[in-house]
């Protein structure tokens, strides 16, 4: 009996393809993937609608089979309801792509108002069918469609009508220029602005046109108007979110799993920072802190806690991602944090850089390695200069209030600056392991913060070992400032019990340093290339730099994330969370002494004489 196994034909396997080819189709789409799909049809029909409205020979083009069976098309109100139409379902686009509750309710409804004003004014059978047909996907994955809102709060209110009344404005004068067959007389810029501006409150502008034209525009406008107008108040009185903020008893626990856990990870401590939210393991002895920007769950360094219940911990931080439709993300993790976070996921992990942690029984400013940093440290303490490294818990309230007050002024943007790397408040009473370094100048006339010239703030790492918080000197002071604390924290370090000190995060190092060595390929020297030429605008070879002078090791960390479509909003969202963009409106500036009490503010990973340096 022969032992050969029978070949399929070519055909026969050709055949197999295109029948279970057709088995998909016929399924349809998968579930998750409806989101999707329907968000960006609703895209496309109000980018259409809005096209129907605004532009008249759009109706009259090759374009007109598919703008017929849009809500409405023809006539001062039909133009105006598609209009209304396309701007609401491109604002619920987003939502259905991120399978939001309620912007699958607003389309339900919008849908059904769709078909019955097509069928009122136009008597369009097609258009109630195409409403319906893209209904019929809507309820029936409804449960699809199940995350829960975003934390959110009242100022999205200020920051919809700044935007929607942009955007109408320009809209509005893109309606106001559509008909220049009808238009009487030639209205210059600023009678079309003033045209519009009426129109949005409903008024006669000063631009005239034939026939009825004007009734067109008119209702469009008012449209618009009234979309702004709605949706403001609709965010202004709707019940507020407020963005998550850690609880009292939250840091209590973590500070709990800190004490027993806090020397694995040198950013643990972080995680104590009051602007981030929590989720604990079912057993209460691991826990992950993340903030939610952008749509984006960002958490930061590895899970506190017990490393056999970080599973648990970060299976309710998935958890916590799904409901909400969150896109769930790393950064800065170990090495065995990534290992243990793609291995519960299936997320990847992707190196990002190198922490630069400096063992203090090996440190000394002998050696030809450390000729620059020994030089510099000499020149600045004969100009003057003294240093103290001290226990938080051992300042006074007086001192520390100063050190406070001149953190803040201090600081070299507007935007306060740090997520993974800072701990976001100075000298709190909780906090009196902390380490502050400052230097002092006492032979000059004292200025608002009296002989103070310079601090360092250092969180616990453990119970031996800190890791740097925040670098701040005054900008009168001779540069180096940064290089005589750093020093002179690592020679007092044996004092206080400390062994590791973990300085600045250095992006992309390895990259940096394979790429400036003899031999390096084409690419690693183009890739190197690149990032010294970001580095004009971003901390990045002068970070590494800086790094490098004192002699450390390098710890690799990672970014871990869902896909690789997702890294330009990871980096978007990440740049957010450190301060590097702002996206949010500004709080008016008595709000903000009003609230710098109980506000967290990050830190500024580096000065700008560290470029210098």
């Amino acid at each position: 009996m022969s032992g050969k196994v029978p070949q399929r034909s070519p055909q026969v396997n050709q055949v197999g393809q295109l029948a279970s080819r057709a088995r998909n189709v016929l399924r349809g789409p998968r579930p998750e993937a409806v989101p999707v799909l329907l968000g960006r049809a609703c895209a496309l029909v109000g980018l259409l609608d809005v096209a129907a409205g605004v532009f008249p020979r759009f109706r009259h083009s090759r374009m007109h089979a598919i703008a017929e069976v849009l809500p409405g098309a023809t006539g001062p109100f039909a133009a105006a309801l598609s209009l209304s139409a396309g701007v609401l379902l491109l604002l619920l686009a987003h939502g259905l792509k991120r399978g939001k509750r309620r912007a699958w309710r607003a389309a339900v409804i919008l849908l059904p108002a769709g078909a019955v004003a097509q069928f009122s004014y136009r008597h369009s059978v097609i258009g109630v069918l195409i409403s319906l047909a893209l209904l019929a996907p809507l309820l029936r994955h409804r449960d699809q469609f199940a995350a829960l809102p975003d934390p959110r709060s009242r100022w999205r209110a200020l920051a919809n009508f700044v935007l929607m009344g942009a955007g109408s404005l320009a809209l509005g004068l893109v309606i106001v220029s559509a008909h220049p067959g009808t238009l009487l007389g030639d209205p210059s810029l600023a009678d079309r602005i003033t045209h519009v501006l009426y129109g949005l409150f409903g008024f006669e502008g000063p631009v005239d046109y034939r026939g009825s034209t004007s009734w067109t525009v008119a209702f469009s406008l008012g449209a618009l108007g009234l979309l702004t107008a709605v949706t403001t108040i609709y965010l202004a009185f709707r019940p507020e979110h407020p963005a998550a903020a850690l609880t009292e008893d939250d840091e209590d626990r973590l500070r709990a799993l800190l004490a027993k856990h806090g020397g694995r990870d040198s950013l643990g401590h972080f995680a104590l920072r009051r602007d981030k939210a929590v989720v604990f393991s079912p057993s209460g002895k691991a826990a992950v802190t993340y903030r939610v920007v952008s749509g984006v769950m960002l958490a930061s360094g590895d899970p506190i806690g017990d490393v056999e219940a970080w599973p648990g911990a970060i299976e309710r931080f998935m958890d916590e991602a799904k409901a909400h439709s969150w896109t769930p993300a790393v950064m800065g993790c170990s090495e065995t944090g990534a290992e243990v976070w793609t291995r519960e996921t299936g997320l990847d992990a992707l190196e990002l850089g190198d922490e630069a942690v400096v063992d203090v029984p090996d440190f000394s400013l002998t050696g030809r390695a450390m000729r620059n940093v020994r030089q510099m440290v000499k020149r600045i303490e004969r100009a003057g200069y003294e240093t103290r490294v001290r226990r938080v818990r051992d300042l006074g309230e007086t001192e520390l209030e100063r050190i406070r007050q001149a953190a803040e002024d201090w600081r070299g943007t507007d935007t306060e600056r740090g997520f993974s790397m800072a701990l976001g408040r100075v000298g709190d009473p909780s906090d009196g392991d902390c380490l502050i370094a400052t230097a002092h100048k006492a032979d000059e006339e004292p200025g608002p913060y009296g002989d103070l010239k310079a601090i360092l703030h250092f969180v616990p790492w453990g119970t031996d070992g800190v890791s740097l918080d925040l670098m701040r000197r005054d900008r009168a002071a001779d540069p180096g400032m940064n290089e005589l604390l750093i020093v002179a924290a690592l020679q007092a370090a044996p004092k206080f019990d400390i062994a590791r000190v973990s300085l600045n995060f250095a992006m992309f190092r390895s990259a940096l340093a394979r790429g400036e060595k003899i031999g390096a390929g084409p690419v690693l020297r183009a890739w190197r290339g690149l990032l010294v030429f970001l580095s004009r605008w971003f901390q990045i070879e002068s970070l590494y730099k800086f790094n490098a002078k004192f002699q450390p090791r390098w710890e690799p960390r990672f970014v871990v994330y869902r896909a690789s479509a997702d890294l330009p909003r990871l980096g978007l969202a990440a740049m957010q969370a450190e301060g590097f963009v702002n996206m949010a409106l500004p709080l008016p500036r008595f709000l903000r002494r009003r609230t710098a009490a109980r506000r967290p503010c990050a830190h500024r990973v580096a000065e700008r004489d560290v470029r210098a340096a």
